[in-house]
């Protein structure tokens, strides 16, 4: 007898299931762009779904669609245009889900300085970090005020976007996060001004999503993560405060004023149903990647993203 009620009790201590076990590749070194991810982790939403995720930052930015690709991992942090491009590229990628829902990325300028409009943009200097994308953006933001690619100079900064603006390095720089790089101007004393690209002839996007290879993805899986983050984002919308406090607690490196100034202004852009999508906003900017010259030919919206919730 007493052997039985010691097996009853270490049954009853027991998970009623293993978790699934799966890898999430960030874009970057966690920040306020990934607080539903980190909110559904240390709110037990995942653990609810059965599932035990790793969410791995990248030593390599560029990495993380890649190594999804060659099935290193369930999942990635990545961006719409990019996903366009990489999928031209061969990569088995697929759109599974929605993180940030509105463009971040914003043409930046000195607040005081001398770039009023976009036309006062001729003959001048332009920092990068990323080659690709930006030039197409560039390229419709500016002709719109009788400025070519032609007429100014492009500079890969690397990733110090803000810095070569601030000491005149260069007169502007694209790819900045408007929730970020204004931000840290403002605290470092030196404000800038963002000319926001969907404002300026570029097509809405979905700023951070997540990718899966469609050739290995487990959709159920899938399906649980994305429930477990809309979970968080209901939590976040909710309760910001709580929910910053929550977020900042989990790293020294987070409780600044510029990390606590990027949650407020990132929570509103947050995808309130990241499993969801707009097939119409994936097939403009398919199409608008084409009229730039970036891509040769049209993907069908089906090869570019999926519902992994539907029936």
């Amino acid at each position: 007898m007493k052997k039985l009620i010691t097996a009853l009790a270490l049954l009853a201590a027991a998970p009623a299931w293993a978790e699934d076990k799966m890898t999430v590749l960030l874009d970057w070194f966690v920040n306020p762009d990934h607080g539903p991810i980190i909110v559904a982790q240390e709110n037990g939403y995942f653990a609810e779904q059965g599932l035990e995720v790793e969410i791995v930052p990248p030593a390599d930015p560029s990495a993380p669609p890649r190594l999804v690709a060659a099935g290193q991992a369930d999942l990635a942090v990545s961006y719409q245009p990019q996903l366009h491009l990489q999928i031209h590229e061969g990569l088995p990628l697929k759109r599974v889900g929605t993180l940030v829902a509105t463009p971040l990325n914003c043409l930046l300028v000195l607040e005081d300085g001398p770039i009023k409009t976009l036309a006062d943009l001729k003959g001048k200097k332009i920092g990068f970090s990323v080659a690709g994308v930006e030039e197409a953006i560039l390229t419709a933001m500016l002709n719109a005020h009788g400025v070519s690619l032609d007429d100014i100079e492009m500079i890969n900064v690397n990733f110090s976007l803000s810095p070569s603006l601030m000491t005149g390095q260069v007169d502007a720089v694209i790819g900045a996060f408007r929730n970020f790089e204004l931000n840290q101007m403002d605290i470092e004393g030196v404000p800038g001004r963002c000319f926001y690209i969907e404002e300026e002839g570029v097509p809405p996007y979905d700023e951070l999503i997540y990718v899966a290879n469609p050739e290995t993805m487990d959709k159920d899986m899938i399906a649980r993560f994305l429930a477990a983050t809309e979970k968080a984002t209901q939590f976040i919308v909710n309760n910001p405060e709580k929910s910053w406090e929550i977020f900042a607690a989990t790293s020294p490196e987070l409780q600044d004023e510029l990390n606590a100034r990027a949650w407020v202004d990132t929570l509103p852009r947050f995808a309130l149903r990241p499993a969801g999508f707009d097939a119409g906003r994936y097939a403009r900017f398919e199409a608008f990647l084409k009229e730039s010259g970036m891509i040769d030919s049209i993907n069908p919206v089906s090869d570019i993203t999926i519902d992994v919730t539907a029936q």
